[in-house]
């Protein structure tokens, strides 16, 4: 179980190391995954060692027992040919075997029981990776949206806390409306006094108009009380 320690460990340092100096959620969730991915393939390779040992001993374990049987065949054949002496030596034989099997066996049960629970925690360590691989662009989508409300609200508190902008528009649009009025101001008098010189040209006209007429009357009147055929001189 050591590797998954190691593994367990080197892990949690580098989610921390990469949480303290996180700037871009998404690129340091995305080497948090590559990394998981490296750790895992590394913790195969250590559980495929350890079912290769188990192996070895399972192999070794089933050669004792098979020379073990092969030299208690061989004690039975010299007990047959009457040879005793021999028959014992086969049987020490044997017994050095069932030893060696004994040995082997209670290593490899050993090795087995071991090798199913590094089996069962690297399935389950798979298993959190590929949770974590399907998390992830839940996290990177949730990262994005918080840093845009982040930039969203320091916006908003750079122009609430700029009173002077807001009062440079207040004073622009006075001074807008000033410029306004101003020019309807201009307007208004210049038809005032477009008007007035109209009337007054007219005015002029029909001063003219009636000067004249009564002198021609005053004219006419004098004319008709001279006698006739003279003239004034």
């Amino acid at each position: 179980m050591g590797i998954f320690q190691r593994f367990k460990t080197l892990i949690s340092s580098n989610v921390n190391d990469m949480i303290n100096k996180a700037e871009n959620p998404e690129k340091m969730l995305n080497q948090l995954v590559v990394d998981m991915n490296e750790q895992l393939i590394e913790s195969k390779k250590a559980v495929a060692m350890a079912i290769a040992d188990e192996k070895k001993l399972e192999r070794e374990t089933a050669a004792q027992q098979a020379q073990a049987q092969e030299w208690e065949r061989k004690a039975m054949l010299a007990v047959r040919a009457g040879q005793d002496d021999l028959a014992r030596e086969a049987l020490l034989r044997k017994q050095e075997h069932e030893n060696n099997h004994a040995q082997f066996k209670q290593q490899w049960e050993a090795q087995k029981a071991s090798v199913e629970k590094l089996k069962e925690s690297l399935r389950d360590l798979q298993t959190k990776i590929e949770e974590a691989q399907r998390k992830k662009n839940l996290l990177v989508a949730r990262a994005k949206r918080a840093e845009a409300q982040q930039k969203i609200q320091q916006t908003m508190s750079s122009v609430s806390g700029n009173k002077s902008a807001f009062e440079a528009f207040d004073r622009m649009a006075q001074k807008v409306d000033q410029m306004e009025a101003q020019a309807d101001a201009e307007k208004e008098l210049e038809d005032f006094s477009s008007g007035a010189n109209l009337e007054k040209r007219f005015a002029q006209l029909e001063k003219s108009d009636t000067t004249s007429d009564l002198m021609l009357l005053e004219l006419k009147e004098k004319m008709k009380a001279l006698p006739e055929g003279s003239s004034q001189s």
